[in-house]
C-alpha cells in the first residue's frame, strides 16, 4: 500500500506551552489529526517549564499532545524541535547529543524551502537582549500580569460558549490596539530581519512574540507561526513553494472535541 502523500511540505508551530492551563492542546491534537506534513518544526515553548516548575499541571489533553507529535515522527515525518526560553531545561541535553525518539532537538535550524531559499528557524528569545530596554515591557509587565490575562482568556471564552459564541482573544486583541505593544513587535520584527540581512539568510521563521505574521522587510522574509494559546495558528508551506498562515482556532461550539478550520489568514508566493 502506498503511503498517501503529506498534505504540506512543511508545517511551523510554537508557544503551545504545554503545562499551563492556557494551552490549546486539544486544538493541536485536532490540527495535526488532519495535516500532514514532510517536515514539522517545533519552534519553541512548545513544553512550559517555567510553569511546571511553579505548579505542576498536566491533563490528558497535554500527553495527548506529545503523543499526536511522536507518531508524526514515527510514521516518517522529519521532527525538528527548536528550544525555546520556556522549555530551555532541554538544552541540557543536547551537551549529550540526545535526541527523544525521532525527534531531533536543536537550538536553531536552517529550512531551505521548496525556493531554494534559506530560512533561520529559531524560536526568537535570543532576540531579547538586543532590544532596546523601554521596548522590553512584554517581558518587564511579568509573568504573573501575562498569566492573569491569559485566566481572563480562558474563563471569558468558557461563558462565550454557553452563549454559542466563537473563540476571541482579549490578550492577542490589547497587543493589536496598544501602541507599546506594537511597538514592541515592530521592534522585533526589525532585529530578526537585521540579524538575517547580516548572517546572510534569506528569511526567518519563529515565534516567541504570540503575533503570527508575514512580511516582506527589506528583502527579507519575515515569517512568525503565531502561538497556541492566544490565536492558534501555525505557519505551512505548500508543495508548490507558496507560504501560508493557518488559523486553526477551535469551534467553540463543540466544547468536547474541537473542530479545526484551517482557514488562510495570509498567503506568501515567493519568487
Amino acid at each position: 500500500m502506498t503511503q498517501a502523500t503529506p498534505k504540506y511540505r512543511a508545517i511551523f508551530i510554537s508557544d503551545v506551552h504545554l503545562g499551563s492551563r492556557g494551552s490549546q492542546a486539544e486544538a493541536l491534537c485536532a490540527f495535526l489529526k488532519l495535516n500532514t506534513s514532510e517536515h514539522l518544526y517545533l519552534v519553541g515553548d512548545i513544553i512550559d517549564g517555567w510553569r511546571l516548575k511553579k505548579k505542576w499541571y498536566w491533563p490528558q489533553a497535554h500527553t495527548n499532545a506529545i503523543r499526536r507529535i511522536l507518531t508524526a515522527a514515527k510514521r516518517g515525518t522529519d521532527v525538528t524541535y527548536i528550544i525555546g526560553n520556556h522549555d530551555e531545561f532541554l538544552r541540557a541535553f543536547m551537551h549529550f547529543r540526545l535526541n527523544f525518539g525521532d525527534i531531533h532537538v536543536k537550538n536553531r535550524a536552517v529550512h531551505q524551502g521548496e525556493d531554494g531559499k534559506r530560512y533561520l528557524v529559531v524560536h526568537g528569545d535570543m532576540f531579547d537582549g538586543m532590544m532596546r530596554a523601554d521596548r522590553k515591557w512584554i517581558m518587564h509587565l511579568g509573568d504573573h500580569a501575562y498569566n492573569a490575562l491569559l485566566w481572563v482568556n480562558t474563563n471569558l471564552n468558557s461563558v462565550r460558549r454557553m452563549f454559542g459564541l466563537p473563540y476571541w482573544s482579549l490578550s492577542a486583541a490589547l497587543k493589536k490596539r496598544t501602541k507599546r505593544a506594537l511597538n514592541y513587535i515592530h521592534n522585533f520584527e526589525d532585529h530578526v530581519a537585521a540579524y538575517c540581512r547580516r548572517k546572510g539568510y534569506d528569511g526567518a521563521i519563529c515565534g516567541h512574540i504570540h503575533v503570527a505574521e508575514m512580511r516582506d522587510i527589506d528583502g527579507i522574509t519575515y515569517m512568525n507561526d503565531g502561538d497556541w494559546v492566544e490565536s492558534c495558528t501555525a505557519l505551512v508551506e505548500h508543495h508548490d513553494g507558496r507560504w501560508e498562515l493557518l488559523d486553526c482556532r477551535p469551534d467553540s461550539v463543540r466544547t468536547s472535541v474541537p473542530v479545526v478550520k484551517a482557514a488562510p489568514v495570509g498567503e506568501l508566493e515567493l519568487a
